[in-house]
């Protein structure tokens, strides 16, 4: 079967009247590469790199911001973007295959999200993709969530030793043998997204950190330049350029993204046509730049210092060096650091990073960073067991009651059925945070109903990132509730004695969980709802067995 790899940079174009027209800055990949046109994105209404950084926490009600400050909900962004792009994919699919007709659930896909995003914001996507006819009733494993900085990994350790660059040309070569401990940068241009990896026998990968990073990639750059245009043409001057001409603003904004990639120099901005026209206006263009430092006017163009242009950096490789230094703490033997992404393509940033740790470890970066992420999706997508384990990025619980036990239990929690006095709320522990879950390991647990004729078991899952040593109950500070599900139990011929099981696939990159009523035979399986907003207390599951 062919894998489709979606690939989602969400620079997205969309105009008026929330009709999806085009992109800019996406690519869309299969095994093959083929970009898409951007002739008219300086047309369209922009939802650029705004998407990345606003949708690490989301439900379907969340907005985001055009450059132009039109608004938009996120799920019609994402939704949309992807049925461009599963359209495109079909069409283009097709013309090379003599014209046969296909449709999604004739392939496999697969997009990739950050792994420092919430659960939340990657069913998020499942859920756009499913608006958009990627994912079809029944066939919802069409569709693989890969975690970017796992699929380079997965990429950089198919690549030849001498397939990476470094920035002294050490001819450092990437040795991938057994008990290999390596650190991925996924240099993205919202996020920094960073895992650690060792090598084990027979080649898979184990995480040996839960993923971490921050929201401090390219476009923290980026933003650092349009500031200091700002600065430069005042802020009413460059609030109504924004205004009446975004799109002619956004090719100047991807003009600086390029700049990002070249050597550690002065660099020359062309300032766009309708900037200079709004600029010759006020004042002789000249006098904007009298009475700031690192930066002139040369003739058309805006040049700035390369001391000032490396300022626009700090804010960023501060970020990641600090991210890098907290892991390199932990105690692991790491041998490398492996920088990819698109923004991993800039010297500055390549030459600060093995500045700083070279003495430690070998920075290496692929010859083709941003295509790491891409073509690892790929492999993931035909096998997921090419990450065997990852760590628990939280501790994960469920809501159950126990009999009540007033020298251990609040009395607040206390309530009564006619089954008698019971305890309400109590947190019990799934899997706890930093613990290692195979990908393919499935957890089995065995509880029973709260009275004997229920007919109904309500489970309410959620998770923490506090210290549990105390943790009693699931309304405790730091505890989040983040979903439920219900399983039907009509035979109750058994009362109190009937078994209830749970399964949960924790280690996967989207949980998964299965109650079955061992009676009746009842099952339910379901994804964990990190969307819904949850409110109501459950008293429907008693005590766990095992």
């Amino acid at each position: 079967m062919l894998r489709v790899v979606i690939w989602l940079n969400p620079a997205i174009l969309l105009k008026a009247l929330s009709k999806f027209h085009q992109f800019q800055s996406t690519e869309l990949r299969t095994d093959s590469t083929k970009s898409l046109d951007q002739e008219v994105a300086q047309q369209a209404t922009l939802y650029s790199g705004h998407c990345r950084r606003q949708v690490w926490k989301l439900n379907s009600d969340v907005t985001i911001e055009a450059a132009n400050g039109r608004s938009m909900k996120a799920l019609k962004v994402f939704t949309e973007a992807l049925r461009y792009l599963k359209e495109d994919a079909l069409k283009f699919i097709s013309e090379n295959a003599g014209g046969k007709q296909f449709i999604a659930s004739d392939f496999t896909w697969v997009v990739t999200v950050p792994a420092i995003w919430d659960p939340s914001a990657k069913q998020f996507m499942r859920e756009a993709a499913t608006q958009a006819g990627i994912v079809t009733a029944g066939k919802e494993d069409r569709l693989v969530i890969a975690l970017e900085p796992e699929a380079a990994s997965v990429w950089c350790k198919k690549l030849p030793a001498d397939g990476f660059e470094t920035e002294n040309n050490s001819g450092v070569t990437f040795e991938q043998a057994s008990g290999t401990q390596y650190i991925v940068v996924d240099c993205g241009g919202g996020t920094i997204d960073i895992t650690v990896h060792e090598v084990l026998e027979g080649g898979a990968l184990k995480e040996l950190h839960k993923a971490s990073g921050n929201d401090l990639g390219g476009q923290t750059v980026d933003k650092k330049f349009k500031e200091f245009l700002r600065e430069i043409f005042s802020d009413r001057l460059w609030d109504e350029y924004e205004k009446k001409h975004p799109g002619e603003m956004q090719k100047m904004m991807y003009d600086i993204s390029v700049l990002k990639e070249n050597d550690d120099d002065d660099v020359d901005i062309s300032c766009q046509y309708n900037l200079g026209e709004m600029a010759k206006e006020q004042q002789k263009i000249e006098k904007f730049f009298e009475s700031l430092r690192g930066v002139s006017w040369n003739e058309g163009s805006i040049k700035i210092s390369k001391e000032k242009v490396r300022s626009f950096f700090a804010e960023s490789l501060n970020g990641i060096t600090k991210s890098l230094r907290e892991i390199l703490k932990k105690g692991f033997t790491i041998k490398y650091i492996l920088l990819v992404g698109g923004y991993s393509q800039s010297l500055i940033l390549r030459q600060h990073i093995t500045n700083q740790f070279s003495d430690q470890c070998k920075v290496l970066c692929p010859s083709h960073p941003q295509e790491a992420i891409m073509k690892g999706a790929v492999m993931f997508g035909r096998n997921p067991a090419l990450v065997a384990s990852r760590i628990s990025a939280f501790t994960y619980g469920v809501s159950l009651s126990l009999r009540f036990d007033a020298s251990k239990h609040r009395a607040d929690k206390r309530y009564t059925n006619k089954e008698g006095e019971w305890c309400d709320g109590i947190f019990c522990v799934l899997v706890k945070e930093n613990e290692e879950v195979g990908w393919d390991k499935t957890s089995e647990y065995s509880c029973t109903p709260i009275e004997r004729d229920q007919t109904a078991i309500t489970f309410a899952f959620y998770r923490t990132e506090r210290n549990i040593q105390g943790l009693m109950y699931v309304d405790e500070w730091g505890v989040e509730k983040i979903g439920s599900i219900i399983l039907e139990s009509p035979v109750t011929a058994r009362g109190m004695n009937r078994e209830i099981k749970l399964q949960i696939k924790f280690g996967a990159t989207e949980m998964t969980v299965t109650a079955i009523d061992v009676d009746s035979g009842s099952t339910v399986k379901t994804e964990l709802d990190f969307m819904a907003k949850l409110k109501r207390s459950f008293r429907n599951v008693a005590e766990v067995i095992s």
